[in-house]
């Protein structure tokens, strides 16, 4: 017992108390931590919902496409799937938009011819808003789109915000590099007018590069041009390219020796033109190599540093102008689940174009793969099928407006046929019902291209080039136009002048009499 101050203290009880302040106060720190951790969660979510709402209120949308009591489709891509498509619902009670990175429709199967100088950009591209300017209920605007917000059923552009009753993405396809970013930086490709101009742009500087240097040997590496990749892109601008070595380039730079000059097709597989048959490919290797073009098989390409590149045969070769036509790879859009991704960036449909999971966004062209008993790895990515799934999903659409859900028809693919043209008179064709080469297989190629061209101008102006350049062995568009960036400014906050409105009064009276 111990006394102090009058007081009677007993020590283990004291201790007892001691440990129970000590608990308490532990108890309540603790208690003040849970109740501030929960606080800032709280304050955090508040934050976060008050941050949405304020972006919500800021959302832009694109302005000038008025609210109607129509559905709207929005169609991404003007190519073959998304043109074939617009054509399909016009006049159908339906409110359109249609939103490309360009504000025409451009022929890609020709535009080797424009990489060879043979026509102009202008020939193989027809502006959007002619082909629309008689239509009601259509809108076009150029934009990139970004993201799809499903649940909203809106998309995100760089120009804005769009809803949407029905959204159809047909963005086409891009070059594959493979994931090789040397290549990628230094290599040409030819997706689009803009690609083929500097193709021409670069072989015709190149020569011009050539005729500075001072020996042979040097000069013909910038003479020569290497192909990689064996399909129609390849095969047709090499036949075109070994036509112009022939006919072309010995008038136009006489001083050049151009027997050093080499032009090589390289393709990694056992035969060029893969998706034709055995006999067509075989015949086109022939007259690629009648025109002097060397193909070689069963070699890859495995970097290119803009002037030095490597084989997979351990061999080398130099070059100032590489052009890669090895592969597509579908063009990417955000916003679509994991689950819609297929091999290459596909996107996967059922057999009405429909994507997997989303009951109002569809897919066609290039873009989608679509899983059929006779086609399991997806159809070939040619302007045969985009135009036919167009075609197809248009009647759909029409049959949904009307409610008939069971009516709606599944895709299934009509192989008209395969054509490759290599170079005058030498073309080849995989028909269902025959099997043509040389000058009638070429006729054949020139019909039906000249047929699918968009506007009767351009099918003018092409047919006047293809008659010139055929009795005058001459290409007269070989002009070296250096690109110069626009001054343009895709911006939503742009700079003006700042004037105040100007105040009329009306005794001035403002006519001249």
């Amino acid at each position: 017992m111990i006394r102090r101050k009058g007081t009677i203290w007993n020590k283990s009880l004291s201790g007892r108390r001691r440990k129970e302040n000590r608990h308490n106060v532990n108890l309540h720190l603790v208690c003040w931590n849970v109740k501030t951790f929960f606080l800032g969660v709280r304050i955090w979510w508040i934050s976060r919902l008050l941050f949405h709402m304020k972006n919500m209120e800021k959302k832009n949308y694109i302005p000038n496409i008025p609210e109607i009591d129509k559905q709207r489709i929005v169609i991404v891509g003007s190519g073959f799937a998304g043109l074939k498509l617009v054509r399909g619902l016009l006049g159908k009670n339906f409110q359109i938009v249609l939103l490309d990175k360009n504000n025409f429709h451009q022929f890609q199967p020709l535009l080797y011819q424009v990489a060879t100088a043979g026509l102009e950009p202008s020939a193989i591209s027809f502006p959007l808003r002619k082909i629309l300017q008689k239509e009601k209920n259509i809108h076009f605007r150029i934009a990139d789109v970004k993201e799809v917000n499903a649940e909203d059923k809106e998309i995100e552009t760089d120009v804005g915000y769009l809803k949407y009753d029905y959204l159809v993405l047909a963005m086409g396809a891009s070059t594959n590099f493979f994931g090789q970013e040397n290549i990628e930086r230094s290599a040409l490709s030819m997706k689009s007018a803009a690609d083929a101009i500097l193709i021409r742009n670069t072989i015709l500087e190149n020569f011009e590069l050539a005729l500075l240097q001072e020996s042979a040997d040097k000069a013909a590496q910038y003479l020569n041009i290497i192909l990689v990749g064996g399909g129609p892109t390849g095969v047709e601008l090499a036949g075109a390219l070994a036509e112009m070595k022939k006919y072309i380039f010995p008038k136009d730079y006489p001083e050049l020796d151009l027997s050093k000059m080499r032009i090589v097709l390289y393709q990694s597989s056992g035969s060029i033109l893969p998706g034709m048959t055995s006999t067509a490919s075989g015949r086109a290797t022939k007259y690629l190599k009648q025109l002097g073009v060397e193909v070689i098989l069963n070699t890859r390409v495995l970097d290119y540093d803009g002037g030095c590149m490597k084989l997979s045969d351990g061999s080398t070769i130099s070059s100032k102008t590489v052009i890669w036509a090895a592969g597509v790879e579908a063009n990417h859009i955000g916003g679509l689940s994991v689950e819609t991704q297929g091999p290459k960036g596909r996107i996967l449909v059922d057999r009405q174009n429909r994507i997997k999971g989303y009951d109002d966004i569809f897919a066609i062209g290039d873009l989608c793969l679509m899983e059929t008993p006779k086609y399991s790895k997806g159809h070939p990515q040619v302007a045969q099928v985009a135009i036919q799934q167009a075609k197809n999903l248009s009647g759909n659409l029409k049959r949904i407006q009307q409610g008939d859900t069971p009516g709606l028809r599944i895709y299934e693919y009509k192989d008209k046929g395969s054509l490759a043209t290599i170079g005058r008179n030498l073309a080849v064709a995989d028909l269902p019902f025959v099997k043509l080469r040389g000058f009638l297989a070429w006729m054949l190629w020139s019909f039906v291209h000249l047929f699918m061209i968009v506007g009767v101008k351009n099918r003018i102006l092409i047919f006047m080039n293809w008659s010139w350049n055929y009795f005058t062995y001459d290409q007269s568009l070989r002009l070296l136009i250096r690109h110069k960036p626009s001054i343009v400014k895709r911006s939503k906050q742009e700079l003006f002048c700042e004037t105040e409105p100007l105040e009329v009064h009306p005794e001035v009276n403002m006519e001249h009499k």
